[in-house]
């Protein structure tokens, strides 16, 4: 998803790279009210129907990537890890890097020896008041539970096993620190998916030019875009 328009003078674009449905789908109106500060945006949409780990999706990104415009890459929640990993091993033209509602390590490893039982978890068991619970607490809103649950529809249920037993596993530790690029580190006060000691532990390994805590589910793009959007403006727009 892109918006039309032309990019600020000075003012990299931004990639996005979405949450575990990564349908790109449900930031229209964070990607609306940057738009208005002159920031270009364009969501990388993965696959719905081809099953891609983290490494396979490293690759899927790497070539979806900008290859004529300075661009900041901002990885949400599940895109986190893979976010730093590209970071870690930039393109040339990478200006910074953005982290929201993420992880470095996951926060579940301790559940890897079960993998086999989420590959054959019925993944559309959790209603949604409880995911709307979980993802948008007090925040939820019938337009952002409609979002969540259209984007979850279009995703096959062996893709979605497939993100969350990578997302169960992973530990990118290693390429935080060989992260050299600016950081914003975006973090949400009400996030009941990932732990604070997650979310502090990231920006502890990065030691990120800026952390910054929004009162906001673990949804926040999409709970509150307009906060998150400032955010972002001022961190771009600091890079210049």
């Amino acid at each position: 998803m892109q918006l039309p328009g032309t990019l600020s003078p000075g003012l990299p674009h931004l990639v996005i790279l979405p949450g575990l449905d990564a349908t790109g789908t449900q930031h229209a109106a964070f990607c609306a009210a940057l738009h208005v500060q002159g920031i270009a945006t364009t969501v990388i949409a993965y696959p719905v129907d081809r099953a891609l780990d983290y490494t396979e999706l490293d690759a899927f990104v790497r070539q979806a990537l900008p290859t004529t415009t300075p661009y900041v890459l901002l990885g949400e929640s599940f895109s986190g890890p893979l976010a730093l990993a590209i970071a870690a091993h930039p393109p040339p033209l990478l200006r910074g890097l953005i982290l929201s509602t993420t992880f470095a390590r996951s926060p579940w490893r301790s559940l890897r020896a079960m993998q086999s039982l989420v590959y054959r978890a019925p993944v559309r068991l959790l209603p949604m008041p409880l995911l709307s619970w979980w993802l948008l607490g007090r925040w939820s809103t019938p337009a952002l539970r409609r979002e969540l649950a259209a984007a979850l529809a279009q995703v096959d249920d062996d893709v979605l096993r497939t993100r969350a037993v990578a997302a169960i596993g992973v530990d990118r530790s290693a390429h935080a620190g060989r992260v050299d690029t600016p950081v914003l580190c975006l973090h949400a006060r009400h996030d009941r998916l990932l732990p604070e000691f997650c979310q502090r532990h990231l920006s502890g390994l990065l030691h990120p030019t800026s952390v910054r805590w929004l009162d906001g589910p673990h949804l926040l793009l999409q709970a509150r875009p307009q906060a998150a959007a400032d955010e972002v403006g001022r961190y771009l727009r600091g890079l210049t």
